[in-house]
């Protein structure tokens, strides 16, 4: 199991820079870093040396960035002093103009994860049922037969893509589930979240003008979906849930846009990039592989170890309500404020070897991941679900996956995670 390791001297490089550009030009949401898996050092720094950092020009505006973990508990669990309201991620300036020109409005919301208390507490209850315990029992066996199916058709002693042949199919397949979306155009559902999740030039965006198309035909889908679902008996999909529930079936089409690209994201990303980030981790420590093909068993917690090390979403971002001090520093109402979520998983302080990947943790369920507070990831069980279920039958089938290659990784300071992902399976089990 040999991956292509990085050159030291390039890493070196990356890190001596960081360390000599000064505190107040350090932009740590450089796309490019995340993109080139040299973010590390900043965050490193940051702990160290200013953990509430004030960062007052870049492509995103100004804002603060709060790198430790009890510090960004604070912020996560304080809905009253920063609100949501005004975005959960930090909002490309170029991009909202752009988006301005193309579609003829301001940048729509992000569903109900960009509402205050009490409209959040209604909105997201309206979904709730859907990722209740049990229905994920009543999913469950019909994620783990679609898993198998998907493992199957893999080939074997050949150099295949993982993230497309997998960790996107799975999540496709998952999706399409919830939402009771039509079966044979689910990777639509893949396509749309890379379209709002990245800028063109990267992922399968090319232009402004293709973007915009994308989610006009999104939001066009999902109409017809509601208006279906409206006028039909109440079902158990996400859809149908918010059509008949009483806080929600008037809710405004750019509410129930904005709901159904959060859905759609936050159902994607986080499982798809953690199923990617297994493969590549296991394959990084492969002591922890051996462990883990010795003892199944510890494939629960190694999913939760791969949700912290690998950090799918690396911030959420709040808007100031009210001057606040936090780490000594006062920020001001009306401040951007960005929690990193990939920091606070290596603080040094909190996590026993935070940059060791270890999956036999003893408190393996003890990372930011899902968030805290009232917008703690609402899908995080269904998620779980998905890892656990296609981990235990990757074992039953496959002795190793060799990851032969470094991966592409995301240009994004929000969604990290893998473009590609270059694997061999020498053989079945």
């Amino acid at each position: 199991m040999n991956i292509a390791v990085k050159p030291e001297a390039a890493a070196d490089a990356a890190a001596a820079e960081i360390y000599a550009t000064p505190l107040a030009e350090l932009n740590p949401a450089m796309a490019k870093r995340f993109q080139d898996d040299t973010i590390w050092p900043v965050f490193a720094r940051l702990r160290a040396e200013d953990p509430v950092h004030f960062t007052p020009d870049s492509e995103f505006g100004p804002y603060w960035s709060i790198t430790r973990w009890n510090d960004i508990m604070t912020v996560d669990t304080d809905h009253e002093g920063f609100s949501s309201a005004d975005g959960i991620a930090l909002a490309n300036l170029e991009a909202i103009k752009e988006q301005e020109r193309v579609m003829g409005q301001r940048r729509r919301g992000a569903g109900f994860i960009t509402m205050d208390e009490p409209e959040h507490a209604a909105h997201r209850k309206a979904v709730s049922p859907t990722v209740a315990p049990s229905n994920i029992a009543n999913m469950a066996p019909v994620v783990r037969e679609r898993a198998g199916q998907i493992l199957d058709g893999l080939p074997i002693g050949v150099e295949f893509d993982w993230v497309d042949k997998v960790s996107k199919e799975l999540t496709a397949m998952t999706l399409a589930t919830l939402f009771d979306f039509p079966f044979e155009d689910r990777r639509k559902l893949t396509f749309w979240s890379d379209m709002v999740t990245n800028l063109p030039g990267h992922g399968p965006v090319e232009s402004w003008e293709q973007r915009g198309a994308a989610l006009f035909d999104c939001f066009g889908t999902f109409n017809a979906l509601w208006n279906a679902r409206v006028n039909a008996p109440p079902s158990i999909d996400l859809i149908s849930m918010l059509a008949h529930n009483e806080a929600t079936r008037n809710m405004s089409p750019e509410e129930y846009n904005g709901t159904v690209i959060l859905l759609i994201v936050g159902g994607n990303d986080t499982t798809r990039n953690t199923i990617s980030g297994s493969v590549y981790n296991l394959n990084k420590f492969p002591e922890q592989y051996d462990k883990l093909r010795a003892d199944p068993s510890l494939i629960s917690s190694m999913v939760s170890e791969t949700i912290r090390y690998q950090t799918p979403l690396s911030h959420m971002r709040r808007q100031a309500t009210r001057d606040i001090e936090i780490g000594g520093k006062t920020i001001r109402k009306g401040d951007s404020v960005v929690m990193w979520y990939i920091s606070g998983n290596r603080d040094e302080t909190v996590v026993d070897r935070p940059n060791d990947y270890i999956i036999d943790r003893e408190r393996p369920r003890q990372h930011l991941s899902f968030g805290f507070g009232v917008h703690r990831c609402v899908g995080n069980r269904v998620a779980e679900m998905q890892l656990t279920l296609i981990w235990e039958e990757i074992l039953k089938r496959f002795p190793r996956i060799d990851v032969v290659g470094e991966p592409t990784r995301t240009h994004s300071p929000f969604v990290h995670g893998f473009e590609t992902l270059p694997v061999i399976i020498p053989a079945r089990a």
